[in-house]
């Protein structure tokens, strides 16, 4: 499949290896602790515009992280459940995210370029690589 600068999003920050999944991109930010099912997976805080979503096994876009220092553990104890996303694309997040998803190995990313909303709908095939800052969109998925 032929890539241009299109479908590219060129992060500041990143860690963790290189994964591919579907995109789930949210116009608001994300909380392990207080927006998710920690035992499903799914995003359940009441009014969230992603509520009802499930994340497990998806590359998740949350223009800000929510939370402190429980949010980081919380990242661990989705892994181990085997609910998490494969990984998380943050436009601004914080340390205690950071460590918690290097702890849990979850790759991580921020800042980004440009907007994913310009670039990247739900449900389209995504690449993460964070060696490279890259995030390439290598399908796309069906648009509702």
């Amino acid at each position: 499949m032929q890539r241009g600068p299109e479908v590219n999003i060129k992060v500041h920050r990143a860690f963790g290896p290189v994964v591919e999944g579907e995109a789930v991109v949210s116009e608001e930010g994300f909380s392990p602790r207080y927006d998710l099912d920690r035992w499903t997976g799914v995003i359940t805080k009441p009014g969230h515009k992603l509520e009802g979503t499930s994340i497990v096994d998806k590359i998740c876009f949350f223009p800000t992280a929510k939370g402190g220092i429980a949010a980081g553990w919380a990242f661990y104890d989705i892994k181990w459940k085997k609910i998490a996303p494969k990984a998380f694309i943050f436009g601004v997040t914080n340390p205690v995210m950071v460590q918690g998803a290097v702890f849990a190995g979850i790759p991580i990313t921020e800042g980004w370029d440009p907007h994913p909303r310009e670039v990247v709908k739900s449900g389209d095939w995504v690449r993460v690589d964070p060696a490279r800052k890259l995030v390439e969109v290598l399908k796309r998925g069906k648009r509702r």
